[in-house]
């Protein structure tokens, strides 16, 4: 069954671009503070490109869930976002699973999948290290794609447990 324009509105826009917007911002702020004493950011090495991203990858799928999962199902319970229907809800049972087993799962996802290949192809690539304004933009855009494709799943798996709850 289809989602309701308000469930897919709510999944696309309020969790997917401005989850994006949020953590673009939170994003360039920490990448700031984080690397502003160093020149240069090399690829490799404990403040590398590499651990940075492995950290994010991992990191920002698993503390998103944390975050969101009790604001949604709060927004179910109260009545200010339906419940999805048992039939709107995933077919594999991982949203039935407590918020850190799913952040879990998305943040290896991230590693695996976000920043392993893109590690790869700078390494590939002979990349130099970054200076420290371009590796705040490089690293702001690339937590901004990653938001953008785990936030809806996060969400929606997060409404899915919390209408289960509704229905039961």
């Amino acid at each position: 069954m289809e989602l309701s324009n308000q469930h897919r509105r709510f999944l696309l826009i309020d969790q997917g671009a401005v989850s994006t917007l949020i953590n673009l911002v939170i994003n360039v702020v920490l990448t700031w503070l984080v690397n502003r004493s160093s020149s240069v950011i090399p690829l490799w090495g404990l403040k590398g490109i590499f651990t940075d991203l492995l950290a994010s990858g991992f990191m920002l799928p698993l503390v998103s869930c944390f975050i969101i999962s009790p604001i949604i199902a709060r927004k179910v319970r109260s009545g200010k976002l339906p419940p999805l229907l048992p039939e709107q809800c995933p077919y594999f049972s991982w949203f039935r699973r407590p918020p850190w087993m799913r952040g879990v799962l998305l943040g290896t996802g991230g590693v695996i999948f976000g920043a392993v290949p893109i590690v790869w192809a700078l390494s590939l690539g002979q990349a130099q290290p970054f200076t420290v304004n371009s590796y705040i933009v490089f690293k702001s855009v690339w937590t901004s794609l990653l938001t953008l494709l785990v936030m809806p799943i996060i969400s929606w798996w997060a409404l899915a447990n919390a209408s289960l709850r509704t229905h039961v």
